[in-house]
């Protein structure tokens, strides 16, 4: 290989790896609903038995909130994670009402694989916006943006025009 390929070949791999970092950036920290969510009326609606399906339960951690949960999942190696909690909790103070209905909740996932592996978590922390049902509404793939966040919570709990 002489030198013009050699020069060819590690601009391609400069620019490939940027594309992927640019993309990579593009998707962290965005919001990401479910695909239920505000799908129909009768989605909405829902059964009983469909409902029992959506619900987040895991075993050992704080009650939920009763309007909205933020629930973070986080490891021990994880270097934004104290910055996320912080932020979290401090959102969620900033909403909730004095009677627990917007909550923080941070899972360690680092000695309960079997979390990590249920809810597919790629990459720490994941957080998972859960409604006044413990059901899943959105999920957010690394360090969440908070004003994007605010902004839901905002759209979350406001009241429903009948």
């Amino acid at each position: 290989m002489n030198a013009v390929e050699t020069l060819f070949v590690l601009v391609g791999l400069v620019a490939f790896a940027t594309v992927l970092g640019l993309v990579w950036r593009a998707r962290t920290g965005r919001i990401k609903r479910t695909a239920t969510t505000g799908s129909s009326a009768a989605a909405a609606a829902g059964s009983a038995a469909a409902s029992e399906d959506n619900r987040i339960v895991i075993d050992g951690v704080a009650p939920f909130g009763s309007r909205v949960t933020l629930l973070q999942f986080s490891t021990e190696a994880c270097a934004i994670c104290p910055t996320v909690r912080t932020q979290l909790s401090a959102l969620a103070a900033e909403f909730d009402d004095g009677t627990g209905s917007v909550v923080h909740v941070e899972v360690d996932v680092t000695s309960r694989p079997e979390i990590a592996n249920r809810f597919n978590l790629l990459q720490s922390p994941t957080t998972f916006i859960l409604d006044g049902n413990d059901e899943l509404h959105a999920r957010i793939g690394g360090a969440p943006k908070i004003n994007d966040l605010r902004a839901e919570l905002g759209r979350m709990l406001a009241p429903a025009l009948v």
